[in-house]
C-alpha cells in the first residue's frame, strides 16, 4: 500500500478534505452585467385629480402601471462588467492562496509533531540514564567515595532532563491539538510516522528559475495582477462614460376616468384609458468636467494598482530567493549536526569502554551520554528546520500541493 502523510485512513481522508476545500463553482458578480437586462416595475398610482392634470412622481395617476428600462448601448458599462469579472477572479485567486497556506500549516505541523515525538523518546532514555547515574552517585556519596557536590550535580542533570521532557511533551500536545483542528480528527487518535513523510526533492535547491517559477505560481501575484487589471478596466469605463449611450424604455398606464378629470382636457373622443409609450433614450455628454476629473482619478488608481502588483511580484521573487538560499544553508547545517551526532555517539562508546576498564568515572560516562543526547536533539532540530524551509520553498514554487497529493 502506498504510504501517505498519516497512519490512520480516517486522518488521511480528513487531510484530503482540507486539501480539496470547496470545489463548487462561484458565480461571478452579475450586478453590472444585469444592467442590460430589462428591469420591470409593476404598481399603481391611483389618485384623485382636480384642475389642470398634474402627475404623481412624474407619471399620471393610474389604476395600474408598468415601467421597464434597460441599457441598450453603453460602452462604459461594458468595461465595468469586465472590471467586475477581474475583481471576482482576484478574489478566487486569494482563496487558492488561503488553501495553500492551510496545506503548508498542516504539513509543517505534522513534521514538527514528528520531531517532538522523536525528541520525547530520546529524552526519556536520557532521563532513565540520568536517574541511574544519580542513584549510583548517591550510593557512592553514602560510602564516602564521591562528595555531596557530585550528588547535587547528578540531581541537577536529572532535573534538567525532566524539564526538557516536560517542554517537549507540552509542545507535542499543542501541535497535536492544532493538527486536530486542521483535520477535524480527535487529537488522541493522531500519531506520526516518520516513514510516511516522503523524501523532499533536492531540485528545489538547484533550480535556476526558482524566482520565475515563484512569481508564475504565486497566488498573491496573480491576485495583484487581476486587481490592477480591474482598476485599468474601470478607468477605461470612466473614460467611456463620456461616449454616447442608448437606453431602452417602456411605460404602460391604465388611467381611471372616474377619479381623474383628465377627460376634460382632451378633445371629445380622444381620451384613452389604456396608454403606452416605448422608445430609445439617447444621451450625448458633450461637456462634463466632473466626469473628466473622475476618469483622471481612476487612471491614477489604475497606475497605483499596477505599481503595487509589480511590488508584490518583486517581493515574491525576493522571498523565493531567500528561501532557496536558506534551504542550502540549512542543508549544510544539517550535515554539520549529523557529523557532530556521529562524533558524540563515538565518544559515548569510548566512555563506556573506559568505564568498564576502570580508566574513566561515572561522571565521564554521564557527560558523554548527555553530549550524545544533546547532539541527537540538535540533529532533529536541524532536520526539521530544513524540512520547514523546503516546504515553504515548495509552496512558493507551486509544488507543495502536488507533493502532498503524491504523498497520499
Amino acid at each position: 500500500m502506498k504510504s501517505g502523510l498519516f497512519t490512520s485512513p480516517k486522518l488521511r481522508i480528513a487531510m484530503l478534505i482540507v486539501l480539496l476545500g470547496s470545489t463548487s463553482a462561484v458565480i461571478p458578480p452579475r450586478e453590472a452585467r444585469d444592467a442590460f437586462i430589462p428591469q420591470v416595475t409593476v404598481g399603481s398610482g391611483l389618485a384623485y385629480s382636480y384642475g389642470f392634470p398634474l402627475s404623481l412622481e412624474g407619471s399620471a395617476p393610474t389604476i395600474f402601471n408598468l415601467t421597464s428600462q434597460s441599457l441598450l448601448l453603453n460602452p462604459a458599462q461594458r468595461q465595468f462588467i469586465k472590471a467586475a469579472r477581474a475583481d471576482w477572479k482576484a478574489a478566487g485567486t486569494q482563496t487558492q492562496d488561503q488553501r495553500s497556506q492551510v496545506i503548508l500549516d498542516t504539513v509543517i505541523t505534522y513534521a514538527e509533531l514528528d520531531k517532538w515525538e522523536k525528541k520525547i523518546v530520546v529524552l526519556k532514555n536520557q532521563q532513565a540514564a540520568s536517574e541511574q547515574l544519580e542513584y549510583a552517585v548517591t550510593e557512592r556519596t553514602k560510602e564516602g567515595i564521591d562528595s555531596p557536590v557530585e550528588q547535587t550535580k547528578a540531581r541537577l542533570s536529572t532535573a534538567q532532563v525532566r524539564l526538557r521532557l516536560a517542554e517537549a511533551e507540552g509542545s507535542s500536545d499543542v501541535l497535536r491539538a492544532h493538527l486536530a483542528q486542521l483535520t477535524g480528527m480527535p487529537a488522541t487518535s493522531i500519531a506520526t510516522t516518520s516513514a510516511s513523510i516522503p523524501e523532499l526533492p533536492r531540485a528545489n535547491m538547484e533550480e535556476e528559475d526558482t524566482e520565475k517559477r515563484a512569481v508564475e505560481s504565486s497566488s498573491a501575484a496573480k491576485a495583484a495582477d487581476e486587481r490592477a487589471r480591474a482598476r485599468e478596466l474601470r478607468a477605461l469605463g470612466e473614460h467611456k462614460a463620456l461616449y454616447p449611450a442608448i437606453d431602452l424604455a417602456m411605460q404602460y398606464g391604465l388611467i381611471s376616468s372616474s377619479f381623474t378629470n383628465f377627460e376634460q382636457f382632451f378633445f371629445p373622443g380622444s381620451f384613452r384609458r389604456n396608454n403606452a409609450t416605448f422608445g430609445l433614450v439617447i444621451r450625448f455628454p458633450f461637456l462634463n468636467s466632473t466626469q473628466h476629473a473622475h476618469a483622471s482619478g481612476a487612471d491614477a488608481d489604475a497606475l497605483h494598482a499596477r505599481k503595487e502588483a509589480q511590488g508584490v511580484k518583486d517581493q515574491v521573487s525576493l522571498d523565493a530567493l531567500k528561501l532557496q538560499r536558506a534551504v542550502e544553508q540549512l542543508a549544510a547545517a544539517r550535515e554539520v549536526a549529523q557529523l557532530q551526532n556521529e562524533l558524540a555517539n563515538g565518544d559515548l562508546d569510548t566512555a563506556k569502554t573506559r568505564v568498564q576498564s576502570g580508566t574513566a568515572t561515572l561522571r565521564d560516562l554521564q557527560n558523554a551520554t548527555l553530549q550524545a543526547n544533546e547532539r541527537s536533539g540538535q540533529l532533529l532540530d536541524a532536520e526539521f528546520e530544513l524540512k520547514r524551509a523546503q516546504f515553504q520553498l515548495m509552496r512558493a514554487t507551486g509544488k507543495l500541493e502536488q507533493w502532498v497529493q503524491q504523498a497520499r
